[in-house]
């Protein structure tokens, strides 16, 4: 009778990258309790600006598209999220939504906006589709100013803290979690994050995949992917589509850090801001665009906060340079720097460093092993 023998596997251990990304995770969740107000909403800032860079970097990065109205789907988010959760009050119109239901609302609001500019996109390439998408900024910029029943017009409206599942993202008193109580920063740092890993997660995996590589190949070389079967049109404005989802999401989640919409604050500078935050970063790379976005949205704050202390930079309307202009100098040189020196931006410098501290190890081992097989 043959004896049945059972094989036992070794145990496949986590490797490097898993213990670094679950580290990562865990420093993202520390700062509401050991960092002050200043510092969490700087943070919030630039994991706000990182989702919408992700969704810009899938059109121009990775798709090839110029779109110069990314501001405008974030108008859209911020105003869509406070018009469907805020109810009726004078003036003031709207659908008073459950808060959970008017973000994601939101976010398909922007779909829907990127969607109906979508058949443009699917059509124009290049300089065309960036002087296309610039309309949306001054058209955008009308409505806000002028459909004061649902913008509220030049003071803006004030937004609806979020509420999910019976918890309020707000100033509430009552949560304290170890020792720490959690105010609506605290906890809107938390929503942050879990709105942030999610959307790198999804972007990375289509670029890694076969919509990546279609992608990459539109960018690259268009007639060559019409060739290869790839439908060109569908996939221009599919991604507009999904970079305008992108844009809803950073445009609401900013709204709940501001507390307050502003007309003017979704104008051309943050359009601009947001190419750079792209090209600063890397083009084409997740990582990239959430190390631009950091970059181009924390720079300002930190001028602003510690301004009084830095040579030629003065308090706003002073006649200096104040610190939002000296943060735009700041980044464009940052613009020119990369362009010139760093092609693949932010994102190359690590596999760059990787790459020449590989040569100087294999140049050691060279030499050492020439020095062995010299005759003593």
């Amino acid at each position: 009778m043959s004896e049945s023998r059972s094989i036992r596997l070794p145990r496949r251990l986590p490797s490097r990258r898993a213990w670094l990304l679950c580290g990562g995770f865990v420093l993202l969740l520390l700062p509401p309790f050991y960092v002050d107000a200043f510092w969490l909403q700087t943070g919030l800032f630039g994991m706000s600006a990182a989702i919408g860079a992700i969704g810009l970097n899938l059109l121009t990065g990775s798709t090839g598209q110029l779109s110069m109205g990314h501001a405008f789907f974030l108008a859209v988010g911020a105003y869509g999220y406070v018009y469907l959760a805020s109810g009726s009050d004078g003036d003031m119109t709207g659908l008073g939504l459950p808060t959970s239901l008017a973000f994601v609302g939101a976010v398909v609001l922007a779909g829907i906006a990127g969607g109906l500019f979508s058949p443009i996109a699917g059509r124009l390439r290049g300089v065309y589709l960036g002087i296309a998408s610039l309309a949306l900024i001054f058209i955008g910029q009308h409505v806000l100013f002028n459909a004061q029943s649902v913008t509220g017009g030049f003071n803006g409206r004030s937004v609806p803290p979020l509420e999910l599942f019976g918890f309020a993202f707000d100033d509430s008193p009552g949560v304290v979690l170890f020792n720490v109580p959690l105010g609506a920063l605290e906890r809107l740092w938390f929503l942050a994050v879990a709105l942030l890993l999610p959307a790198a997660w999804i972007a990375r995996g289509i670029l890694r995949g076969r919509p990546g590589r279609a992608m990459n190949t539109i960018r690259d070389h268009e007639v060559a992917a019409a060739v290869m079967g790839v439908p060109v049109a569908r996939y221009r404005a599919g991604v507009f589509v999904l970079s305008s989802m992108y844009a809803g999401a950073a445009g609401a989640l900013l709204a709940l850090v501001f507390q307050r919409t502003v007309p003017e604050y979704f104008g051309m500078f943050l359009a601009l801001d947001y190419l750079a935050m792209i090209v600063i970063g890397g083009l084409g790379s997740v990582g990239g665009a959430v190390a631009g976005a950091v970059f181009v949205s924390v720079l300002p704050q930190l001028l602003t906060r510690f301004g009084d202390d830095l040579p030629l930079v003065a308090a706003p309307g002073s006649g200096g340079v104040s610190p939002a202009e000296a943060a735009r100098i700041l980044y464009g040189a940052a613009v020119v720097a990369v362009v010139l020196f760093l092609p693949r931006g932010l994102a190359g410098v690590w596999p760059m460093l990787r790459t020449a501290a590989s040569r100087r190890r294999a140049a050691r081992h060279l030499t050492r092993l020439e020095k062995e097989e010299q005759p003593a």
